[in-house]
């Protein structure tokens, strides 16, 4: 395997070269953490957020860093998806199920993504963020969810491809 070598550092990401390989590496993360979330009366949970690179709103699954917090770089990747539930909607939840694994986009970055289904979640806040977020959470009844997430895009927004795996796994579970 050939070396890494750092072209850039910015305050949250670096652009790295492994042979001729260009690629994102985000630094002080253990990972990435996304959640599948499933109301008791059968509504996904999604999140609505400005996404600058993108010029857009975009629909996604609750999600975040793992390991990018100073008092607990050593996080477990559940207790990450927790803490997102739970700082992006204000949904504490009574099983979280490990389900996947894999790179979220691998010829542009290092990072591997753990999908999590959360359920029986019980609203304890209006969650939003935290002071650097602005996100609006979403309660989406799963037999509708195909026509709404049309309408988003209707509306300009964007629709994150990984709701469609967690779709997939909340409904055959």
């Amino acid at each position: 395997m050939s070396e890494l070598t750092t072209i850039a550092k910015g305050k949250h990401v670096h652009l790295v070269a492994r042979g001729t390989w260009e690629y994102a590496h985000r630094p002080g993360t253990t990972g990435i953490v996304s959640i599948a979330a499933l109301t008791n009366d059968r509504k996904m949970v999604l999140v609505e957020q400005y996404r600058p690179p993108l010029q857009a709103r975009v629909i996604e699954m609750p999600a975040g860093l793992a390991g990018d917090l100073a008092h607990a770089s050593d996080e477990s990747m559940e207790n990450a998806a927790r803490r997102e539930l739970f700082e992006e909607t204000g949904f504490v939840a009574g099983e979280m199920t490990q389900v996947a694994v894999g790179p979220i986009s691998a010829g542009l970055s290092d990072e591997v993504i753990t999908l999590f289904i959360a359920r029986h979640l019980t609203r304890q806040t209006d969650g939003g963020g935290d002071h650097t977020e602005d996100i609006i959470t979403h309660l989406v009844p799963i037999d509708t969810i195909d026509a709404w997430l049309e309408e988003q895009q209707k509306l300009g927004k964007l629709v994150d491809l990984k709701i469609f795996s967690g779709l997939r796994f909340l409904l055959i579970g």
